[in-house]
């Protein structure tokens, strides 16, 4: 039986990327491809891509149920809030009724991140840390934040599975980290954490270290990240049967660098357009903490210094396996978002809305 596809999130950077690669993918027969909008705009946007626009209210329950119901949804990509769970949930219930109703597997393919399998979230960070460690999903589990405000979203991870395992959803946690790369959707082009570093360089004219020692975190370019995307929709759509629920994370990396390294890269790019005094990267104190909180504007339950060191800094030992065994293979090695800095720099300054 083929799958009606909703991707949520299409104006944003991984979910535009998505879209606007889907098509072109050779993938395996499949019904209708859905995506959320909010807009007439957005709605005409997805429609070059083959896609058909629904407008409904994510956060209610009877509205997500009806629905996935009426256009027969069995694969939902999530990339919309991944802190908090509700949203989440409603999908898999509705997933659970199309299930029962047609006897086919569903699938809902949460889009977590990064720092929830850092130090950020109480992860281990003493070794790599495998996409496809048969205990992540118990490490997950155990986890305490000791930033407390990402005990949230590691708690959301926990409920995603464990509420789709109840209801036989098969759920996935893709787990995108440092993306960059131009993002090819109609919406928004550019990253989070690249636009982070250069936000806050441009608010203190100088680029910080927020670290005391050299840690380092996985990169992926924005069309390896997608590709990762589409190869497990292909297994899905082939009856691949790939991993899901409790052995279902899926992280897309070639591997890490050290953020020393990137801010180094960074910093060079910002001063050579005299954005910055100088290319010198110096270790931040509070003062500079405080000042670099003001550009990236922390949420009112973060303290500032905590919000800066989870935007620009930290540790993440998260290490991708679980692709290479879908036959995911990365066109970019992990130096080259040190070697393609300049340009990235180039595309934030353009599209930086202050």
């Amino acid at each position: 039986m083929s799958h009606n596809i909703l991707i949520t999130g299409g104006s944003g950077y991984l979910g535009g990327t998505l879209l606007a690669r889907i098509g072109a993918a050779g993938l395996p027969p499949y019904g209708k491809l859905y995506a959320l909008v909010r807009t007439n705009e957005q709605a005409a946007a997805v429609k070059q891509y083959g896609a058909e626009p629904l407008a409904f209210n994510i956060q209610d329950e009877a509205t997500v149920r009806d629905t996935v119901l009426k256009h027969g949804i069995s694969v939902v990509f999530y990339l919309v809030d991944p802190f908090f769970s509700a949203a989440q949930v409603h999908f898999i219930n509705a997933l659970a009724e199309i299930k029962k109703t047609t006897g086919k597997d569903v699938h809902f393919l949460h889009t977590s991140g990064a720092k929830i399998f850092s130090s950020h979230a109480g992860a281990p960070t003493d070794k790599p840390l495998l996409d496809n460690d048969p205990h992540l999903y118990d490490i997950q589990k155990s986890q305490k934040a000791p930033i407390g405000f990402m005990q949230t979203p590691t708690e959301t991870n926990n409920i995603v599975i464990k509420e789709a395992e109840r209801h036989g959803v098969r759920s996935y946690i893709f787990v995108p980290c440092i993306v960059y790369g131009k993002g090819e959707g109609f919406g928004n082009p550019i990253s989070i954490q690249t636009v982070a570093i250069i936000r806050a360089a441009k608010a203190m004219k100088r680029v910080y270290r927020v670290d005391s020692d050299q840690p380092t975190w996985p990169v992926c370019h924005i069309v390896d990240n997608t590709t990762l995307y589409i190869e497990l929709l292909r297994k899905i759509l082939s009856g691949g049967n790939p991993d899901y629920g409790k052995n279902g994370y899926y992280l897309a990396s070639p591997g890490s660098v050290s953020w020393d390294d990137l801010y180094a890269a960074i910093a060079t790019a910002l001063a050579r357009r005299n954005i910055i005094e100088d290319d010198s990267v110096v270790v931040a104190n509070d003062e500079n903490f405080d000042g670099m909180a003001k550009a990236l504007k922390p949420p009112q339950q973060a303290s500032p210094k905590e919000w800066v060191k989870m935007s620009i800094g930290g540790k993440c030992t998260f290490t991708a396996q679980h692709g290479y065994d879908l036959g995911w293979k990365p066109q970019y090695s992990p130096s080259h978002i040190l070697e393609d800095a300049d340009a990235e720099v180039e595309l934030v300054l353009q599209n930086l809305k202050d």
